[in-house]
């Protein structure tokens, strides 16, 4: 499915309007990412941390505010394109919840 789309996509439009509909959508995941490493300090303060995330927590959070500006910016001047990558990770979310893969089973250590 995901390659008839991606060639549907490809046969539809110029460079700049695919480049406008992946670009919001990454954003949002790269937000909820970051919001992540916020919510796993938070959660799980005395765990290992190998690696560092430069700047915390100033770095991150001003990340998360200029992706969701450039997200308001692309919802606001170019809805046609950021609708629809709005409907495709919404129809991800859909079939993850629905399948039921969004349940944890017990880690075994």
């Amino acid at each position: 499915m995901q390659c008839i789309w991606a060639c549907v996509l490809c046969f539809s439009g110029t460079y700049g309007d695919l480049l406008d509909y992946a670009t919001f959508a990454s954003l949002l995941f790269y937000v909820v990412t970051i919001t992540g490493l916020f919510i796993l300090r938070k959660r799980e303060p005395n765990a290992e941390r190998p690696y560092r995330a430069f700047g915390y927590p100033l770095v991150p959070a001003l990340y998360i505010l200029c992706a969701l500006g450039f997200c308001v910016n692309l919802l606001v001047n170019k809805p046609d394109f950021t609708v629809g990558s709005l409907v495709i990770v919404g129809l991800g979310a859909v079939v993850f919840f629905a399948t039921g893969m969004n349940k944890t089973e017990p880690v075994n250590s």
